[in-house]
């Protein structure tokens, strides 16, 4: 498993100094800057490379490993305006991307939101914070504050909503709903409550279905350009994965990702396994799905959730890499048996990266900000414990 680190560019408060320390060498990043929908271009794909690599004579170790994000737009998704145009400056990317020598983009087809949450530094018992899904928490934003017509709850929901809204004070219903609308992780955009209602009546009319239909049309045009320039590209499940604000969802289960596979049949049509949405759903079993669907996992986003409640959906929080309800160390052994397989057939992609994704806040990182859910010392220390689950399986498997 090839250890990577997520870096934000330039503005990231989280120097690539400190990242060298971690000892991971694959940054994974992306140029945020770029408008989406516009092609990125060979020099500015070239000076970020260089900017990790470090200046003549005194490299960092690091090298631009895997992109995240190559964005797609909404026009893509929902198929309007320009949406040919972007796809054509997408496949123009990969192209530019491919001559700098990058391998791994990661993408999403989430519409609007990449993520969503109702508390970017949720308290935890022993001091540490961390980011947050409260079931009540959002119906309260959905009903009260968005105010969304069809907004649809079972009713006790709606009724723990009401008492909690009537009780909540009015800063926390500004944190809120400036945290629903958080926007893209890295980018500029940050969405008002007004931009959100602008944006979900931009898909009235699209359903899952119509929603996975316009994803098969995009990776049929994408994938074989990718498969003809040895690229492997992988989307990021949807987070949380199941259906929000009225909006479709289509790739929250493994279903969802069988469905896309089959329907474009080529190994650069890939998946971004990401842990910590995915375990969201107790119906997802991750071990199984990275057995199941290893030789196309191309990337792995490694965090852990802790679910609270039972039934579905549930509220959750972002717990430990390996404290949680998803069994860490039984993904990573699915991991390295995938990668036994690859390395017997004499594949090149034998090495998945991975990243250690989110991570608590503690001691010093409130103090360092930056993006939520991507401090210094919180992820250090997940990627120190995946590290150790992933050598002792290691060594168990080399004297089994």
């Amino acid at each position: 498993m090839q250890e990577g680190w997520r870096w934000f560019g330039p503005q990231d408060p989280v120097r690539l100094e400190a990242v060298r320390q971690t000892g991971a060498k694959a940054i994974v990043s992306a140029l945020h800057h770029i408008p989406t929908g516009d092609v990125w271009p060979r020099a500015q794909i070239a000076a970020r490379q260089a900017l990790i690599a470090g200046p003549e004579g005194g490299p960092t170790g690091l090298h631009w490993g895997v992109v995240e994000s190559l964005p797609v737009s909404e026009d893509i998704k929902r198929q309007t305006g320009d949406w040919r145009a972007h796809i054509a400056n997408w496949i123009q990317s990969l192209h530019h991307l491919a001559d700098a020598g990058l391998k791994v983009i990661c993408y999403n087809f989430m519409p609007v939101l990449d993520w969503t949450r109702t508390h970017i530094d949720y308290a935890l018992a022993d001091g540490s914070s961390c980011m947050r899904f409260d079931l009540v928490d959002f119906a309260a934003y959905d009903l009260f504050i968005l105010r969304r017509p069809d907004a649809d709850f079972a009713p006790e929901l709606m009724q723990a909503a009401q008492a909690r809204f009537t009780d909540m004070p009015d800063a926390r219903r500004s944190e809120l709903a400036r945290t629903v609308g958080y926007g893209l992780p890295g980018a500029a955009e940050a969405l008002t409550v007004d931009g959100v209602r602008d944006c979900l009546s931009l898909y009235r009319g699209i359903d899952a279905q119509r929603l996975r239909a316009h994803l098969v049309d995009f990776l049929e045009q994408v994938a074989p350009v990718a498969q003809e320039l040895g690229l492997r590209l992988c989307c990021h499940p949807d987070d949380p994965p199941f259906p929000l604000l009225g909006l479709p969802r289509v790739m929250s289960t493994e279903a969802d990702y069988a469905a896309i596979l089959d329907a474009v049949d080529l190994p650069a049509n890939g998946v971004t396994l990401c842990s910590g949405s995915l375990g969201a759903r107790p119906d997802n079993d991750l071990p199984g799905m990275m057995a199941r669907l290893g030789d196309r996992v191309h990337f792995l986003h490694l965090r852990n959730v802790r679910r609270e409640g039972r039934g579905w959906p549930v509220s959750f929080y972002e717990s430990g890499h390996l404290d949680g309800d998803v069994d860490m160390v039984a993904l990573l052994g699915a991991v390295l048996q995938q990668e036994a397989r690859r390395r017997a057939l004499g594949r090149s992609d034998d090495n998945i990266p991975f990243r250690p994704d989110h991570g608590l806040h503690m001691t010093d990182d409130r103090s360092r900000g930056g993006q939520p859910g991507y401090p210094l010392v919180g992820r250090h220390v997940g990627l120190a414990e995946l590290r150790g689950a992933i050598a002792v399986l290691s060594r168990a498997g080399a004297l089994a």
